[in-house]
């Protein structure tokens, strides 16, 4: 497959790769030199996706029984009530 660059450095992916790599307007790409002469061209991953890929990431680093999330709330309300104490005086 060959294309050609415009005059604005802009260079149009024929529709079968589009399709099968799923890039349409919008998504980004990641240009990077190759060996000698090569240049090689990756779509990255929508927010999104990425999102779903890191979901859940670092739970093997968690204690048995842990609750990172309660624990915020529970730092935040003690935060809160120092405040509150705070105003008071």
């Amino acid at each position: 497959m060959t294309t050609t660059v415009s005059e604005s450095n802009q260079v149009s992916i024929p529709p079968d790769i589009a399709r099968e790599f799923d890039i349409h307007p919008g998504t980004k790409l990641e240009w990077a030199k190759g060996g000698e002469g090569v240049i090689t061209l990756k779509p990255l991953l929508r927010r999104g996706e990425l999102a779903r890929e890191l979901l859940g990431a670092g739970r093997r680093w968690l204690r048995a029984g842990a609750d990172p999330i309660g624990d915020l709330i529970r730092e935040r309300e003690q935060d809160d009530q120092l405040d509150r104490a705070d105003e008071r005086r």
